[in-house]
């Protein structure tokens, strides 16, 4: 029962209820999760005296890559991998209930997009395809489905399949086109093929998953903008580690979802707080189930209205699967 009372409350989260609730997600968290409950335990933190966000302790993301990070008990249903684009080990996410997963991406989509039945999806995602168990591909299914398109769908390395498709969508007009992509496979497109695609909405999920050497991201978006003649590139943020996503509707500035908030902290100092660059901490309401307070490895800068940016990664860290370039 108390499950289901956060899991309604998080899909109906708004800004002035987030920091109650996510108080109260922390003290549930903090029962039933071993894990967290003995890191905030060895971090000697007096958790009676929390009382704001900034208080909450945020639990290492690589703690997912050697831990059963749970704060359930219900058997899972499916166990969401990182790309393990290095040899290291893959980070791992225990997940019970799929259809709030889904619930909530639809609805974090649809608030920054609108219905997604105006859209025909198209995916490029041939390396989160073929390892398998990816959160995205998982997501972008669920979006497919939801669209109710005949012509959505993954397209792999096909990109004259791809081409037909689009050219076939032109002539109905009837919605709009997404073409959501990895990094390096929207890169391999604009670099071996010549195509207008000023009227689709192209974005792009992060990642060279060490087919290419990294880029800022300035610089791949001029290399898509100019090879395929689209205004924008819009982006996607999102790991294995969490449930939310955010997005990017150009110039890499991403709203903060109804669930998901971000702090930042010092670079040098993991128990401060800064309101200048820093490394990302995200509060993921959504991760009701496993950890909703994350320490990534992530750089960022907060911006005005609940906006932000992501700027790479902090120094010796290895590169993850979804990175996006690191951009100084």
């Amino acid at each position: 029962m108390q499950l289901e009372y956060f899991k309604e409350h998080i899909l109906n989260v708004k800004p002035e209820n987030f920091e109650a609730l996510a108080l109260e997600i922390f003290q549930f968290q903090l029962h039933y999760n071993i894990i967290y409950a003995q890191f905030v335990k060895n971090l000697g933190v007096d958790t009676s005296n929390i009382k704001k966000l900034e208080q909450i302790p945020c639990l290492p993301i690589e703690f997912f890559k050697f831990y059963s990070i749970r704060s359930i008990q219900e058997p899972h249903q499916i166990i969401f991998e990182s790309s393990g684009t290095t040899q290291t080990s893959k980070s791992k996410h225990y997940l019970t209930d799929t259809h709030f997963y889904t619930q909530n991406s639809i609805r974090l989509f649809e608030q920054v997009y609108g219905s997604l039945e105006n859209y025909h999806i198209l995916a490029l995602l041939p390396s989160y395809l073929e390892q398998g168990a990816s959160s995205l591909v998982f997501m972008i299914e669920r979006f497919i489905e939801a669209s109710k398109s005949e012509y959505a769908g993954f397209y792999l390395y096909d990109y004259e399949r791809l081409f037909r498709t689009i050219e076939t969508i032109r002539k109905n007009k009837d919605r709009k086109i997404l073409l959501v992509g990895v990094t390096f496979a929207l890169l391999d497109l604009a670099e071996t093929h010549q195509i207008d695609l000023s009227d689709v909405i192209l974005m792009e999920t992060g990642g060279m998953k060490g087919r290419r050497k990294e880029m800022i991201r300035e610089e791949v978006h001029e290399i898509l903008q100019n090879q395929l003649q689209i205004e924008t590139v819009h982006s996607e943020y999102g790991m294995t580690e969490l449930i939310s996503q955010a997005y990017s509707k150009g110039q890499g500035i991403f709203e903060m979802p109804a669930t998901m908030r971000i702090l930042l902290r010092e670079v040098n100092d993991p128990l401060t707080y800064t309101h200048k660059r820093g490394v990302i901490n995200v509060i993921d309401l959504a991760n009701i189930e496993t950890c909703a307070f994350i320490a990534t490895q992530d750089l960022g800068t907060i911006l005005e209205n609940n906006q932000f940016m992501v700027l790479g990664r902090s120094d010796n860290t290895e590169q993850r699967g979804c990175n996006l370039m690191i951009s100084y």
